[in-house]
């Protein structure tokens, strides 16, 4: 198959969706953090952790819904750490992030070796594979993907998200405390509370999106997040902390993805080229966007509250 048919092929479309998933899965969580005013680049290792509880929890019970539960629960876990340490202890967000990804990066590689007696790669789980059956043409890639449940379960959360954020009154809470914690505060509402509960929630969506890249693989690998955390950030940054543009960011991020993983199958001379498509678009769509002044932070972004 050439390039250029290969671009407009079911096995592209089907590439992208997979991809698009877990991106997508981080951003939603880092906007309803960052949004509460509390910067989160730990959503890195928050994937990381939650991929490698997926398919632990999986394969010690032989339950693909057990091992989503895991990794949901390692992701707020992630979260309440996170939050503890930046809302309650009042430790700067970056170095808290910074600490917990790579603790997740040490202890994934240390479980593997404890669990499965390897550095690289943990055993096959079948995942949600079977829902949409086990064909390996490209319509069947395309079938699984579009069947997948946590596809599903990502088109539901992204407008849960952006229903939770502009519409309901803890999104006004949420969206005050990130605006400007110290009139929020003033005017009785609980930041403190607001911001540890945002962080816990995007966290745990964010473990959503371990969980698909995990099942997705059909096992745990070394380092498996690859930066998507922080493709999920830019994503984040670029939408302008908004829920349904920063879905449609990543979407933009993982057709690049799938743009060099289909070329490279495609029999590209530089695969090494294609497959740095999406680190270097995300690059240029931040700097562009820099240019421009299009970020817009919430003003009260990383500031603490006048609370005791």
């Amino acid at each position: 198959m050439s390039g250029a048919s290969a671009l407009f092929s079911a096995a592209f479309v089907a590439a992208s969706i997979r991809m698009a998933v877990p991106l997508g899965f981080a951003a939603l969580g880092g906007v309803l953090s960052e949004r509460s005013g509390v910067p989160n680049i730990a959503l890195e290792g928050v994937l990381l952790g939650s991929s490698f509880a997926a398919v632990a929890v999986h394969a010690a019970t032989g339950s693909a819904t057990l091992g989503l539960f895991g990794g949901v629960l390692v992701g707020a876990a992630f979260g309440a750490v996170h939050a503890g340490l930046v809302v309650r202890g009042r430790v700067d967000a970056i170095v808290s992030g910074l600490a917990l990804n790579l603790i997740a990066f040490g202890a994934t590689r240390a479980l593997l070796r404890a669990f499965y007696h390897s550095s690289s790669n943990s055993p096959n789980v079948r995942g949600f594979s079977l829902v949409a059956g086990s064909g390996a043409a490209p319509s069947d890639a395309l079938l699984r993907a579009l069947l997948d449940p946590t596809s599903w379960l990502f088109v539901a959360l992204t407008f849960f998200v952006a229903w939770l954020i502009d519409k309901s009154w803890f999104g006004l809470w949420i969206r005050a405390s990130g605006d400007d914690p110290r009139a929020a505060y003033a005017s009785s509402v609980p930041v403190a509370q607001v911001r540890f509960w945002s962080v816990v929630l995007g966290c745990a969506i964010t473990g959503l999106g371990g969980v698909a890249l995990a099942f997705e693989q059909h096992q745990f690998q070394s380092g498996m997040s690859g930066g998507r955390g922080f493709i999920a950030l830019a994503a984040v940054i670029v939408s302008g902390w908004r829920p349904l543009r920063a879905v449609a960011a990543c979407f933009v991020f993982a057709i690049l993805d799938a743009m060099g993983f289909v070329l490279q199958d495609a029999g590209g001379s530089l695969p090494q080229l294609f497959s740095a498509l999406p680190y270097v678009g995300t690059l240029l769509v931040l700097v562009l966007f820099a240019k421009k002044g299009a970020f817009s932070a919430p003003p009260g972004l990383g500031q603490a509250p006048d609370e005791d």
